[in-house]
């Protein structure tokens, strides 16, 4: 659509979005303005790492060694139902750090190379902390969709250059555990130990690759425990609400940019010291976009009314859905809605004639299992199951109940008996889309042209790195995988 409608759509938008998901907080209309003078106002610290599912030792995953996060988590509250809005990392940081749905904000594809700014009145949360006299600060990457200078959204990497007694509003940014993927020598993990997801081959390159995960969340861990080491030197962990949370799920096949509970289900630990009751286990839904205004309440600054999240520390907060999304990731184009309450599951594919896998020089460098799976699938060695994802199309329509079939395996969207939960999630989506979705479709072909041309040089260049050719076929990129995954013999 022309960008004058387009913007005028959103306007509109702006007016309506009090009326949107009437179930959750009522906070916005009820704050009080920051006063600068006022004495010990909270300190707010999100700490964010890249690529993290729920594969912690205080998540239930007993292969792991994560004391400092667990220790976190039983300090504090440990959240088990957050879910990003995207499974990548620039359409889900910029929700975060705008408290918008992507769609509406026209930051929905990732990494834009000709970008916009936001639309009025829409505005990084950073910078209400700023004119509240907050220090805000960003060590690590921003990954954002819109025009945006580091330098003008932050006033540096380190809160310990702020004035004395002055509060601040920090995030640090963890690498880990994005691919590569580090092996941990003091606390490694046995790839015969890894218990996979019953839609992964049960194979050595897939145990071992999985390990390597867990040990590179381990590094994750030790950052966690270096940062609140500091707030405790300093004299700060009794003032400053700490959270933590990753940017979307697990780096893995079938989780990452797709919208299964493995690429968008990630922890969330809140630590508030006399606020919040340590050892709290909360089960609520939850949306990433909600951080946001649950951080400009806890300063107790106002939250805008055009914000799409909702404060989940309030008592009255509660969302009886969560939504996500997907479109282009790199150079592979597509379109994904996803809606999920408690129970159920509904997602609505766009391109049914494009395989789940269609090519992504990034996971096609990175993910060896991809490969794997790949070259079984053509053997006709998956199951059923498993190769449903490897099919050169798919469904319309997906529907899952959670409960039952918490891997989603079983597409019941054709199924009558389950016909009156699938109608009511699918009218739901209808209602956000009409209300929300305001992207243009099909996008600018400038953008995918450049995203095909970059992905392709870097292809290229990653595979000549591995002394490898561009044009391997799949049983030989195989071998390559063993041979490094798991030694000359293969074993």
């Amino acid at each position: 659509m022309p960008k004058l409608f387009k913007y005028l759509k959103i306007g509109i938008l702006f007016t309506m979005v009090s009326c949107l998901n009437t179930n959750s907080s009522k906070s916005s209309n009820d704050l009080t303005k920051y006063d600068k003078t006022s004495q010990n106002q909270p300190n707010i610290l999100w700490i964010i790492a890249d690529d993290l599912g729920v594969d912690l030792g205080c998540y239930g995953n007993n292969l792991i060694h994560t004391p400092n996060i667990d220790k976190l988590a039983s300090q504090g509250a440990r959240y088990t139902n957050m879910f990003t809005v995207a499974a990548v990392c620039s359409v889900s940081r910029s929700s975060m750090i705008t408290g918008m749905y992507p769609v509406s904000i026209d930051c929905h594809q990732h990494r834009k190379q000709f970008k916009d700014s936001l639309p009025n009145p829409v505005k990084p949360i950073s910078e209400y902390f700023k004119q509240a006299g907050y220090y805000v600060t960003n060590k690590g990457k921003t990954d954002y969709n819109f025009i945006h200078s580091k330098e003008n959204l932050f006033n540096g990497a380190s809160w310990e250059n702020r004035e004395k007694e002055q509060p601040f509003f920090s995030q640090i940014q963890i690498s880990y555990p994005h691919r590569p993927f580090l092996e941990d020598s003091v606390h490694p993990i046995n790839p015969n130990y890894v218990k996979l997801p019953p839609y992964y081959i049960n194979h050595p390159i897939a145990k071992k690759d999985w390990a390597m995960y867990l040990e590179t969340v381990q590094y994750v861990d030790k950052e966690v425990g270096e940062i609140l080491n500091r707030l405790d030197k300093q004299g700060l962990s009794k003032n400053t609400v700490v959270f933590f949370l990753g940017d979307q799920g697990r780096p893995m096949v079938r989780s990452k940019q797709f919208l299964y509970d493995s690429g968008i289900n990630t922890p969330l630990i809140v630590r508030w010291p006399e606020k919040i009751k340590p050892g709290t286990v909360n089960d609520q839904l939850i949306n990433n976009l909600d951080l946001a205004p649950t951080s400009l309440k806890i300063a107790n600054l106002p939250i805008p009314k055009y914000i799409q999240g909702h404060d989940f520390l309030n008592n009255d907060f509660k969302r009886n859905f969560v939504y996500s999304m997907r479109d282009r990731r790199d150079e592979t184009v597509d379109r994904i809605r996803m809606i999920r309450s408690e129970k159920f599951k509904y997602i609505r594919n766009f391109y049914t004639d494009r395989p789940y896998t269609q090519f992504n020089a990034y996971k096609k460098n990175f993910y060896p299992v991809l490969t794997l799976m790949q070259v079984m699938f053509e053997k006709g060695e998956l199951n059923k199951e498993q190769a449903r994802f490897f099919s050169n199309y798919r469904p319309s329509e997906e529907f899952y109940d959670l409960i039952a079939d918490p891997f989603e395996l079983n597409n019941l969207a054709d199924s009558k008996k389950y016909s009156a939960e699938k109608n009511e999630l699918k009218k739901e989506l209808n209602k956000w889309l009409e209300k929300v979705d305001l992207g243009t479709y099909p996008e600018n072909p400038q953008e995918i042209t450049f995203a095909a041309k970059l992905m392709e040089g870097k292809f290229k260049e990653k595979m000549e790195a591995k002394g490898l050719s561009e044009n391997i076929s799949d049983e030989d990129y195989l071998e390559y995988w063993k041979a490094t995954l798991l030694g000359d013999d293969g074993m």
